[in-house]
């Protein structure tokens, strides 16, 4: 029995379960989604490479003939370099608003100006934007407009189309191009805003405003003028002037720090005397160079011989109070007011005369709008009309805050350029 039992065992094969067939519409409705998703997927990909909008950016440069050579060429705050970048931007900016392009078109800059034998080079930086499939069309096209600026010698200047030169080049590479020169801006708000009487700044719009702290609490403001340097009021050490006892924050907020650095030496003018009003002025060196990003990089110093004549808009920024020993804000504020003639602040009914030559007041003589305690050593700046960014003054002193006939007094940055060049270098 137990033999027969393994031998039935040993020839017996497995049951094969019969082989299931799908009904015909679950065949169909699988095929179907297939082809949805590979039409989604096609769908996409021609949306990105035929409609989707991406930002280009660019630089090259081009040669500027018959210039006579001049070292004030490649200073970014000389007469010189202004005058011949507002000149060539104006054409860029006129032939590229002006042509079958300018809907791509977002921005263009002379970034640098080289001056040679007779010739002057300019490096150019330009944004624009296109779908990813318009991309050789969009270059060839911004080439043969700057050809055709170029070749167009009618103005006062004769330029070189044979040296034009452009490239492509990325984000982060345009980004640094224009935080490593001084006063640009890469946020903007539509209008100037009203410190005592101000507004909120938004992040990044004034990148060169700092905090100076000790143990860690703001106590004054400061502007970024190079890597190391910043430039602030000599009577903001008045309490304590020891490196150890300093740090530098950036951003908007006033606390937690942002982008902290350690302070390695102060510089006070030699002819400032405690208590006392005249060359109220200071620079402060950092232990290690800054790293220039969108929302943190330097103001540009203007020239000694720059004028800002009375009724020139500037804006002064800081973290100051909001009113005479009122509360300080977390957030940056900004104030647009008004350089006033010195003679009128000298008047008897504002300052008597205590307006030196080395200051200058700025806001309004009906009051309100001012800067205020914590404001001192901030910035007061001024654009030009390339729209980039000088340091026109320091917050130095006044009477209370935003009182009538009691402006603002800053201490007036071109009179010390000689003072700061001497300390920084810059």
């Amino acid at each position: 029995m137990l033999y027969e039992m393994f031998f039935l065992s040993s020839v017996c094969r497995p049951v094969v379960a019969p082989r299931k067939s799908f009904p015909l519409w679950l065949v169909v409705l699988g095929v179907l989604g297939v082809l949805a998703v590979l039409g989604l997927i096609i769908g996409l990909l021609v949306h990105f490479l035929a409609v989707e909008v991406k930002i280009y950016y660019y630089q090259g440069s081009f040669k500027v003939l018959n210039i006579p050579y001049d070292r004030n060429y490649e200073r970014e705050t000389s007469l010189e370099n202004n005058y011949l970048s507002k000149i060539l931007e104006i054409k860029m900016v006129d032939a590229f608003q002006n042509s079958n392009i300018y809907k791509q078109y977002i921005n263009s800059q002379i970034i640098t100006l080289v001056p040679e034998n007779n010739t002057v080079t300019a490096h150019i930086w330009l944004v624009f934007k296109d779908s990813w499939s318009n991309k050789k069309n969009l270059r060839r096209r911004i080439e043969s407009i700057l050809h055709q600026i170029l070749e167009n010698n009618s103005g006062p200047l004769t330029t070189d189309p044979g040296s034009l030169k452009l490239m492509e080049i990325s984000k982060v590479d345009a980004e640094k191009i224009i935080n490593n020169r001084c006063g640009r801006r890469p946020r903007m708000s539509a209008t100037y805003d009203r410190i005592t009487g101000g507004s909120t700044a938004h992040q990044g719009e004034w990148p060169w405003q700092a905090s100076l702290r000790v143990n860690g609490r703001h106590y004054c403001g400061a502007s970024l003028i190079g890597e190391r340097f910043l430039l602030t009021a000599a009577h903001c050490f008045q309490r304590t002037n020891d490196p150890k006892n300093l740090t530098v924050s950036f951003g908007t907020r006033v606390t937690p720090a942002y982008m902290q650095h350690y302070v390695e030496e102060i510089i006070i003018h030699e002819d400032y005397v405690k208590g006392e009003h005249h060359d109220d002025v200071a620079v402060v060196k950092l232990t290690e160079k800054v790293s220039f990003r969108n929302d943190v990089h330097r103001v540009c110093l203007p020239e000694a011989t720059q004028i800002f004549p009375p009724g020139e808009g500037v804006v002064v920024t800081g973290w100051g109070s909001l009113s005479y020993n009122g509360k300080s804000p977390l957030l940056l504020q900004k104030a647009s007011i008004k350089i006033i003639d010195t003679n009128t602040c000298n008047s008897e009914e504002t300052y008597g005369g205590r307006i030196k030559d080395t200051m200058l007041c700025a806001g309004y003589l009906e009051g309100n709008i001012d800067a205020c305690q914590g404001d001192s050593g901030g910035p007061l700046v001024h654009p030009n009309s390339r729209d980039i960014w000088y340091l026109v003054g320091i917050v130095s002193w006044g009477h209370e805050c935003g009182r009538v006939n009691k402006p603002g007094v800053y201490m007036k940055v071109t009179s010390y350029r000689g003072w700061i060049a001497s300390k920084t270098g810059i």
